[in-house]
């Protein structure tokens, strides 16, 4: 089992920036690649971005290229998710998952990952 927390959601006027963070424990959570996806209020939760397990690859939606950096610093359990240029439409609940194989490469796929955190709002205002 993998258990993960994300943090360092809010409010953010338009322009702006934040920086979540994914801490994990539990069975050796650096083996895992790990996602971030995001559900707004009625409508699917959709993938923002993947880092594999050694953090050398990372995947990202094309509406996020440019302005989201996702990184991951092993030696603490931690995965990033620099958004930078935040958009109102980029308002959501933020999910941080790990996959439900190790050694993974990442992948935009939800039905790849098995471990769920609970979630971190992030409101971007006009």
């Amino acid at each position: 089992q993998v258990q993960l927390v994300e943090s360092g959601g809010g409010l953010v006027q338009a322009g702006g920036s934040l920086r979540l963070s994914c801490t994990s424990s539990g069975r050796t959570p650096s083996r895992y690649a790990m996602g971030w996806f995001r559900q707004a209020p009625g409508k699917e939760r959709e993938f923002v971005a993947a880092i594999s397990w050694s953090g050398s690859r990372a995947i990202y939606a094309d509406s996020m290229k440019g302005r989201f950096t996702i990184s991951r610093a092993n030696a603490r359990n931690t995965v990033y998710l620099q958004m930078n240029s935040l958009k109102p439409e980029d308002t959501a609940v933020y999910y941080c998952a790990a996959e439900k194989d190790s050694w993974g490469l990442g992948s935009s796929q939800k039905n790849e990952y098995g471990y769920w955190g609970q979630g971190t709002q992030v409101t971007v205002s006009s």
